[in-house]
This record gives structure tokens, C-alpha cells and sequence, in this order.
């Protein structure tokens, strides 16, 4: 349960992160999709986060750095 709780709050970290920096690395975009597709306990809220900044990398206002 620890483990959970520490990955849900590195997401949003992440998530954060990635937003105030209008960057994302390949890196952390495969961590953030692997969650989405493996993960079927992540939590609604993680999912909209992740959604939210993947729609950003794809409208344009993120952008994918390597």
C-alpha cells in the first residue's frame, strides 16, 4: 500500500513537473503511459492527470525533449 501510495505521488509530481516546464522527456513519457496501460488500480484522478498532460504534449503546449 506504501509502494502505491508513493508511485500515485510521484505521478502527480511528474505530472506537475512537466506542466510548470512545458517540457517532457521520452523517459517520462513512457513512465506515464506504462502506468496508464498496466496499472488498473491507478486512480481516476492519476488517469485525468496523465490524460490532461498527454492531450498538452499533443495540442502542441508540451513538448517532448530527449
Amino acid at each position: 500500500m506504501v509502494a502505491a501510495t508513493h508511485q500515485q505521488s510521484g505521478i502527480q509530481a511528474l505530472v506537475k513537473h512537466a506542466v510548470t516546464a512545458r517540457q517532457l522527456s521520452r523517459h517520462e513519457h513512457l513512465r506515464l503511459t506504462s502506468a496508464m496501460l498496466s496499472d488498473p488500480s491507478l486512480p481516476a484522478a492519476d488517469r485525468f492527470h496523465i490524460n490532461r498532460l498527454l492531450d498538452y504534449v499533443r495540442a502542441g503546449k508540451i513538448s517532448l525533449v530527449d
